[in-house]
C-alpha cells in the first residue's frame, strides 16, 4: 500500500482509469466480433462504420496505439471487401 497522500492518489487514479480502458476495450471486442459474424455487405459496410469510428476515437485518446488502430481498421476492411 502507498505510505504518502499523493501516493495513494495516484493509486486510484490508476486504477479507476485501469477500470475505464477496460471496458473500452470490452467495448471494442465486442463490436468488432459482431462486425465478424454478419454475412450481408450492406450490413457490415454500416457495421464497420461505427466500428472504424470507435477504433479512431479510441487511438485519439490514447487506449490503442495509432498503428494498432490503423492495422484493425485495415483487417476489417479487407473483410468486408471480401463478402
Amino acid at each position: 500500500m502507498p505510505k504518502t497522500k499523493s501516493a495513494y492518489k495516484r493509486l486510484r487514479k490508476s486504477l479507476k482509469q485501469k477500470q475505464r480502458n477496460r471496458q473500452y476495450k470490452s467495448t471494442l471486442k465486442t463490436a468488432i466480433k459482431k462486425l465478424c459474424s454478419l454475412t450481408d455487405r450492406t450490413e457490415a459496410e454500416q457495421e464497420l462504420r461505427k466500428t472504424i469510428s470507435l477504433i479512431d476515437k479510441l487511438a485519439s485518446k490514447g487506449i490503442i496505439h495509432k498503428n494498432k488502430a490503423s492495422n484493425k481498421k485495415s483487417k476489417l476492411t479487407r473483410l468486408v471487401n471480401s463478402l
